[in-house]
């Protein structure tokens, strides 16, 4: 019994730069990062269902088909709040792998709120929906509004960067899965002071250099038991990347381009080296959520 049908798309995200400059008492760390949405997508099938049920299928990349997704506690939290007696069945086609360092499993969550609203009607502010997606993932506000933009906090207080500039990446993810929780648990914090100051002086800068912005503090932790990390930072750039970088937690690696063609010739030479899946993706800002 359906009354709704609804289909979106859940974009990954790339983190340009991450920097930790704090450990919080409830175990959070601060970040200040410059992170973008990129066109490489997770596809979400929504059908409202008129008895209180959740319901979840998956394709694609293997992830839970229950309470353990994130689209479940997302649709939980979306009817807990609203106190809306209906339910939905979700349907997703996981594309962005999992444990990549992508954020696909935050993107599902925030599509999931965003489409529900919608189905429902727009119950819930902006203001709202931000609140539950903080409460699901330091990521998952983020994905609310995809479009580049200047996280710090856990990752919740957003700035958008107007100006970033359009870059193909060419993103590589090799066969492991890393914990986000191991990652920030073996970090080593040296505090960096000033990061926020740094990136929006360095963004200003003519002619803006993009090497200048890229680093992530959570490559020394990744890098050291998977060393492949350094090998496809430096593939990335042997093939012509204005600079290469891990993303999130990782292991996913990518390389920013200035052209579609440097971008596809990249992509084959390294499809060629057989180190992983290898994806091209365009940046992206969300105009309409639906398609």
């Amino acid at each position: 019994m359906t009354t709704a049908t609804y289909r979106t798309r859940a974009p990954a995200k790339l983190n340009i730069r991450l920097k930790v400059i704090g450990r919080r008492p409830d175990g959070y760390h601060e970040l200040v990062s410059v992170m973008v949405p990129v066109g490489l997508f997770d596809i979400l099938e929504l059908d409202a269902l008129r008895n209180n049920r959740i319901e979840i299928a998956c394709e694609g990349f293997q992830v839970p088909d229950n309470e353990d997704n994130l689209i479940y506690r997302a649709a939980a939290s979306f009817f807990s709040q609203t106190g809306i007696d209906k339910g939905v069945s979700l349907r997703l086609k996981k594309n962005i792998p999992v444990a990549a360092g992508l954020g696909g499993g935050s993107s599902d969550a925030a599509a999931t709120l965003l489409s529900l609203n919608k189905i429902h009607s727009n119950p819930l502010s902006m203001s709202d929906l931000h609140d539950l997606a903080v409460k699901l993932g330091a990521d998952v506000p983020f994905f609310l509004y995809c479009r580049p933009s200047l996280a710090r906090g856990i990752g919740e207080i957003l700035e958008p960067l107007k100006d970033w500039p359009i870059y193909w990446y060419v993103i590589v993810t090799p066969p492991i899965r890393v914990s986000t929780s191991w990652v920030y648990g073996d970090l080593k914090l040296e505090l960096t002071t000033g990061e926020y100051d740094y990136i929006l002086s360095t963004l200003k800068s003519d002619p803006f250099t993009v090497s200048h912005v890229l680093e992530n503090d959570l490559e020394q932790v990744t890098s050291a038991s998977f060393p492949i990390i350094d090998t496809l930072k430096k593939l990335l750039m042997d093939v012509g990347a204005e600079g290469a970088i891990m993303s999130g937690s990782g292991p996913s690696v990518f390389g920013l381009f200035s052209s579609f063609d440097q971008a596809i010739s990249a992509k084959k030479a390294l499809i060629s080296q057989d180190l992983g899946d290898v994806f091209i993706a365009k940046g992206w800002e969300k105009q309409a959520h639906s398609s």
